[in-house]
């Protein structure tokens, strides 16, 4: 539901490549607010130890429920290890919050399809995720042999109906780093498919025209998308302009403007195949400044203005609320949220940094000015 209310608004800009068709949604005076159903974070880095402690009130703030990545050091690789990790969770959580951690094991060479029918007896891990080894951070424990050592696993996650999450990056290094996902698409995704075609799979952070039109070839329900706020807004020039700009660098790497805009036409359709995965991705400010800086962007606390801004700019708010509220809890199997969120289009200024004990946490656009900011109700 779209609201408009007094006082006059700001119409204010984003440093970010204009989509050639978008409509740009006029004030004229007036100040918006958007109710829609409390979205849920499909794909979500809260990391453990200070760092979990740090962040998890920022995505907890917005979002009912979060697919939690298992990517710690050690990896989440059994059941036991996802139940106490989502005991840890639930300890950091701010007093009288609802937001529940649905969590994923780490699919290795060594999974074991009984490990799979635990999980889903657990009733608390919901996927399993495919990290080729060597492919992003703390992958070293990932997949080298899927057809050949994991199938047994993944035959097993088609009996108990349990999603497989990929990270949809070749590691071959003699593949372009921008050329990764169209390869794994080719020799991996489509070979996996045809092989096992009741097997639903998430195709994570898709950041390519070639992602977008394949995850739209497939049956609906049985291969998804997540997208990433910094995908939809950010092109690879985001990397370069002004000096290097580590706080920009993530994996899969920002791309071409051509491949922004596909991915921002295919969110903004209309199509139940693609749903919001911030891939919030914290680390340590001088873990990202040094001379081999970590790859993640930190979006939590502006994912959900940015995702409102790039609907806006294609005249498509009326189809915001399906991407982030509906379609994942869709395809998942879950209960829609009953809770409502409100996006008002106000201004306000993201925090340079947040700073703990640690050290500081640099936020996506920070020191920035946005315009739609969310508040639960």
């Amino acid at each position: 539901m779209i609201k408009t209310l007094f006082p006059p608004c700001n119409a204010l800009r984003f440093p970010v490549a204009k989509v050639g068709s978008s409509k740009q949604l006029k004030c004229k005076g007036l100040r918006m607010e958007l109710t829609i159903t409390q979205p849920d974070d499909w794909h979500l880095h809260l990391r453990d130890g200070d760092l979990l402690q740090a962040v998890v009130p920022h995505s907890a703030n917005h979002f009912g429920r979060a697919i939690v990545m298992p990517n710690l050091k050690p990896p989440i690789t059994t059941t036991a290890a996802a139940v106490a990790y989502r005991e840890s969770i639930l300890k950091a959580l701010p007093a009288n919050s609802n937001f529940t951690p649905l969590m994923t094991l780490y699919l290795t060479d060594t999974t074991s399809p009984d490990e799979i029918k635990l999980a889903r007896r657990s009733g608390v891990v919901f996927a399993v995720k495919l990290y080729p080894a060597g492919a992003t951070t703390n992958s070293q424990d990932g997949v080298t042999d899927l057809f050949g050592k994991c199938l047994p696993v993944l035959e097993e996650m088609v009996e108990q109906n349990m999603p497989l999450l990929v990270h949809g990056e070749v590691t071959d290094p003699n593949v372009d780093v921008f050329d990764r996902e169209k390869v794994f698409i080719d020799t991996v995704l489509q070979p996996l498919i045809q092989r096992l075609p009741q097997l639903k799979v998430v195709m994570e952070h898709i950041t390519t025209m070639d992602a977008a039109k394949f995850v739209e070839s497939c049956k609906e329900g049985s291969v998804a998308a997540t997208v990433t706020p910094q995908h939809l807004i950010l092109n690879r020039n985001a990397l370069f302009q002004g000096g290097l700009q580590p706080h920009n660098y993530c994996l899969p790497v920002l791309k071409r403007e051509v491949h922004r805009q596909a991915i921002v036409a295919a969110v903004t359709s209309g199509s139940k195949r693609f749903f919001l995965g911030t891939d919030s991705a914290p680390h340590e400010k001088k873990r990202k400044e040094c001379t081999c800086g970590c790859a993640g962007i930190y979006n939590a606390p502006v994912a959900l203005s940015l995702y409102a801004k790039a609907f806006e700019e294609m005249g498509a708010l009326d189809k915001l609320e399906a991407f982030t509220s509906f379609n994942g809890p869709d395809f998942y199997g879950l209960p829609r949220n009953t809770s409502k969120i409100k996006l008002s289009k106000t201004s306000w200024k993201v925090p340079e940094a947040f700073s703990f004990s640690f050290g500081d946490i640099i936020p996506m656009f920070a020191g920035n000015t946005l315009e739609w900011q969310p508040s639960l109700i």
